[in-house]
């Protein structure tokens, strides 16, 4: 399967996409948890949802990530306030397929409002071009089944659905796609 490139757009005036470092903690920390959120808090009791926040988005788990060299971070950010972030690193998604080395998108989220102004493509393409720095090797991300627009999104990209498993937020149980981007050669 060959798929052709996407076209990167210039950002608007006032955003900045930038690698996040490990001082920016506290605040991809807080944009992590508006933006899972917004895009999926009503689905939860706020009881299990806030167990999922404090752990998932904690800020020293943050910083971790922030600082380890096997993952990276960028955020997206509009006249100073952050926006937007993506996420990459290897892949650990519950498929039998997965093998070392395989990279995974792990996080592309944007503030309610951004959605359709090619900002998710800006992030995307950085988290790829970062993931394929060493050469060609296959790519996984995991998406919510019912995310439509995401399913799509990352389709453009080569992806394709070749798994699910279900994702824990407190008592509720999400049904995620394991989608796959064969190695491109």
């Amino acid at each position: 399967m060959t798929v052709e490139p996407i076209a990167e757009p210039p950002l608007p005036p006032g955003f900045v996409l930038r690698r996040g470092v490990a001082a920016d903690a506290a605040r991809l920390s807080a944009l992590a948890a508006r933006t899972f959120t917004e895009t999926f808090g009503h689905l939860y009791p706020r009881h299990d949802l806030q167990a999922f926040l404090d752990e998932a988005y904690a800020v020293e788990r943050q910083r971790i990530v922030l600082s380890h060299p096997d993952y990276a971070v960028w955020l997206l950010e509009r006249d100073g306030e952050a926006v937007g972030h993506a996420a990459a690193g290897p892949c650990g998604l519950p498929h039998a397929e997965v093998a070392p080395g395989d990279g995974e998108l792990k996080r592309l989220y944007l503030v309610r409002g951004l959605q359709g102004a090619a900002l998710g493509t800006r992030m995307m393409r950085a988290a790829m071009d970062w993931l394929l720095r060493d050469g060609p090797r296959t790519l996984w991300v995991g998406v919510w089944s019912e995310n439509l627009g995401a399913q799509r999104f990352y389709a453009r990209y080569g992806f394709g659905k070749v798994g699910e498993y279900l994702f824990p937020v407190g008592a509720t149980q999400d049904l995620e796609f394991i989608l796959r981007r064969p190695v491109q050669r």
